[in-house]
């Protein structure tokens, strides 16, 4: 009996077996059966609401207060027939991206009713008869919005949890346009998490890493996509930014993020970067796609104090300091060092004074 997900992977690599080739059919399941991921980039805080109790809402026979008290719904979105109600705290960053979602889905919900879901929601099966959503959630929340817990609809169902279930949701997630970028950063981020367990398995069982390509076809993306995605979640705030509402291309973000760690470079003449110079650079990042102009860096200067002794200034006007007896080693002075020049500097005038 194995205990871990990379145990799994290490006994299906050991088989000989591939990675994505789960067991699946095409059902007709009630929605009251399925259960949300919360660990989905796509999930909303919700509680699903029986069709009398949203039919007296409509009518307006039932209050979102009586609502919030009957299901225990504070800071949660009611969902269920032809209602749908953010009860997340109002106007917080939370409550904005809830409204967002709820937009979407009222939107996908009246496309619904007139049409075919033409990509059916897909889910695995948990205990005593309950099935859990792989991806598909806006169309499944959509789908108790337009008809209700008690709607049977058609789903893809797997045999079983899949083994790379993370990897399948950015899959999808990557694959359609319509969806947030910070659903697909962090769908990317979770998968990746799978893909090192691969990799662990690999080597467990002597086999090398997968290959950069390797990777991107197990994600089910180009080349340049992912090296684009590689690029995006290597600073925190950049995630964040999206998660607070950007809306920028991936492309133009890429480009001000490879803009700043060429300046950067530049600037301090590095090669690698260090935890440290990430940090930095993730703030200039930040600054940037909040629209902020990037503050120039602080020059260092030799510093020479005030002098008020004419023989003084004569002395560095025209004689050759570095001769004098000024206990100071010129030549082993790092010239580059600002702060050691400065304190051999303010030796020399104490020396001449």
């Amino acid at each position: 009996m194995f205990s871990s997900r990379d145990d799994l992977i290490l006994a299906t690599l050991s088989n000989s077996q591939k990675l994505h080739s789960e067991s699946f059919e095409y059902k007709s399941l009630f929605l009251n059966l399925i259960t949300p991921d919360e660990t989905n980039a796509r999930f909303l805080p919700c509680v699903f609401i029986e069709n009398e109790h949203a039919r007296l809402f409509v009518e307006r026979r039932l209050s979102k207060n009586q609502l919030v008290e009957i299901y225990e719904a504070d800071g949660k979105v009611i969902i269920g027939k032809d209602c749908i109600i953010n009860c997340l705290k109002y106007g917080t960053s939370d409550w904005r991206k809830a409204n967002q979602s709820i937009e979407s889905i009222i939107e996908l919900g009246e496309n619904i009713s007139v049409s075919e879901i033409i990509q059916v929601p897909t889910v695995y099966p948990l205990e005593d008869n309950q099935y859990q959503i792989l991806t598909g959630h806006r169309r499944f929340f959509a789908l108790i919005y337009t008809y209700g817990l008690d709607h049977a609809a058609q789903f893809k169902v797997y045999d079983s949890k899949p083994l790379l279930y993370k990897v399948k949701q950015f899959q999808e997630n990557a694959s359609r346009e319509d969806l947030p970028q910070y659903g697909k950063l962090q769908a990317f981020l979770s998968a990746m998490l799978e893909i090192e367990g691969i990799d662990q398995a690999r080597l467990k069982i002597g086999e090398k890493k997968l290959t950069v390509r390797e990777k991107a076809k197990n994600l089910g993306v180009s080349m340049g996509a992912f090296d684009n995605y590689n690029v995006l979640t290597r600073y925190p705030e950049v995630i964040q930014a999206y998660e607070d509402g950007l809306s920028a291309s991936f492309v133009k973000v890429k480009k001000i993020i490879l803009e700043c760690e060429q300046e950067y470079k530049a600037l301090h003449d590095k090669k690698m970067l260090g935890a440290g110079d990430k940090r930095e650079i993730g703030e200039q990042i930040a600054a940037r796609l909040l629209g902020k102009k990037p503050t120039s860096a602080k020059v260092k200067s030799y510093n020479v104090k005030k002098i008020t002794q004419v023989d003084v200034l004569k002395k560095l006007l025209f004689v050759d300091v570095s001769t004098l007896d000024t206990n100071i080693d010129w030549g082993v002075l790092d010239w580059d060092d600002h702060e050691q020049v400065n304190k051999a500097l303010e030796g020399l005038l104490e020396k001449l004074s």
